[in-house]
Formats: structure tokens, sequence, C-alpha cells
């Protein structure tokens, strides 16, 4: 049986491969490759494996990205660290899936499984629904919040999570600040929010902001390697992203 191991953790395709000669010595490890890009390149330019074992998160993206780019026609087993539920929704559809660190008797396991699947069904059984696959693995998404409800005098209103520009720390209370410049208290900390606000729109700059990218209007080199950022509405103080918080900051930024 040809394999062919797409994991992007060099300790783990060898021991990937290890279990592999332990359990079935007949198997053949075509090749190890650790990215997207890599693999829809091998799949495009080599015969189809019997067998892909995929981990889901790649050096450059998600293991689903290779088939929106390229049909897959043979069976896979998913290699990556979901929960419990999600393992039983892979299980339910017939898509096995192994629990890092692998173990020799799930893996052992998995190719008995397979084997089965392959005598009872044949090759039309073994086709991956990616869609419905994706579907499941929401579950273990987060949620994040996408409005805050606020209380002006006696009137309760809400703002939706793209009118806001920043959070600001102030004494004991958390201040949401609109684009539009409306002011409103909160209730969560900002500890509480870096939680509760997706990590690609929102920024913790520092002890007293969160920051969103449409609210920084400029930003400066500052002593000691930080950077100064000004934001819109302005504020009365500096804010300032640590030297230690800078690579994160500018990754988000190019996001």
């Amino acid at each position: 049986m040809n394999v062919l191991i797409i994991e992007d953790e060099p300790h783990a395709q060898n021991e990937l491969k290890r279990l592999l000669q332990k359990a079935d010595p007949s198997v053949l490890v075509s090749e190890c490759i650790d990215s997207v890009e890599d693999s829809v390149l091998w799949l495009q330019s080599n015969d189809a494996p019997d067998l892909i074992f995929l981990d889901i998160q790649l050096s450059d993206g998600l293991g689903f990205d290779i088939f929106k780019q390229i049909e897959i026609k043979v069976p896979v087993i998913f290699t990556t660290a979901y929960d419990e539920y999600a393992i039983q929704a892979f299980k339910l559809n017939s898509i096995d899936y192994l629990l890092k660190p692998i173990r020799f008797e799930d893996l052992s396991s998995a190719l008995k499984k397979l084997q089965i699947l392959k005598e009872q069904f044949g090759s039309k059984q073994m086709v991956i629904d990616m869609k419905q696959v994706e579907q499941l693995l929401k579950i273990n998404q987060p949620e994040y919040k996408e409005r805050f409800i606020t209380r002006v005098g006696d009137q309760i209103k809400y703002v939706n999570i793209n009118e806001i520009a920043y959070f600001r720390a102030e004494d004991n209370e958390v201040m949401l600040i609109t684009l539009k410049n409306n002011r409103y208290i909160v209730d969560p900390s900002l500890d509480e929010l870096t939680n509760l606000l997706h990590p690609k729109k929102f920024f913790r700059a520092n002890r007293s902001y969160i920051v969103t990218v449409e609210a920084i209007e400029k930003i400066s080199k500052y002593f000691n390697s930080r950077l100064h950022l000004e934001l819109v509405p302005k504020t009365e103080d500096t804010v300032l992203i640590s030297r230690v918080r800078v690579p994160d900051f500018l990754k988000w930024m190019d996001q």
C-alpha cells in the first residue's frame, strides 16, 4: 500500500512512518509533504496513493485547501487535535481520525477499518465530502461577540461589532468607543474582552487598549523599539505597542 503523509512537523512525520512500518511492513511511504502548495503539486504530478494521512493545520494553511484545488478520490485519515465531539462526527461519517500523539493501537485500528470499508463498499464510499467535514469542524470554532448591549440613562442600546473603533480601560471601567466617537461603558474587563473578540479584527495593544485596524490612523516608531499608534477618534493619552508585542502587532496588521 502506497501512503502519502501530509504533515508539517518532522517529528510527527517520522513517528507516523515508524508506526506504519510496525503496523504493516508492506506499507510504502511515497512522500512526506509539509504544505498545501507542495501537496497540490505532488498530487498533480504523481499517481494517486492508496491512502493519505492529512494534518488539518499545515505550514501555509488548512489541509482542506488541498481539496479546493484538486480532486481527491482516495481515502484520507486525519491527524490533528480536535475534541471528542468532532472525533465522533468524523467516525459517524466513515472518516477516520487519529488524535496526536498517535498511538500504535489507534493506527492499527484505522488501517483495519479502512480495509473493511474497501471490501464492503469499494471506492465510492471512500470519496470525502469536504464541505460536510468543514461543517462538522465548525462545532469547535469559538463564537465571538457580534454586538454589545449598553445603557444610556433609562435606555438600552446595542452596538454592532463593526461600529467599534477601540476599547479603553479607564480607572475601574471599560469604555467602548465607536468610529463615530460615541462612548459607552461595557461590563467585561479588557482581559475578558480578549477572549470575546475575534482576533483578526481586534488587537490588545497594551494594558489599556484593544484596537481595530479601522481606528489606526498612523503608526510611528517610538523610543526603545516601541510603536506609537494614533487612533481615530483621537485619544488623550499616548497609545504604545511594547517592543515585545511589536512582532505580533505587525503580523496582525499584515493579515
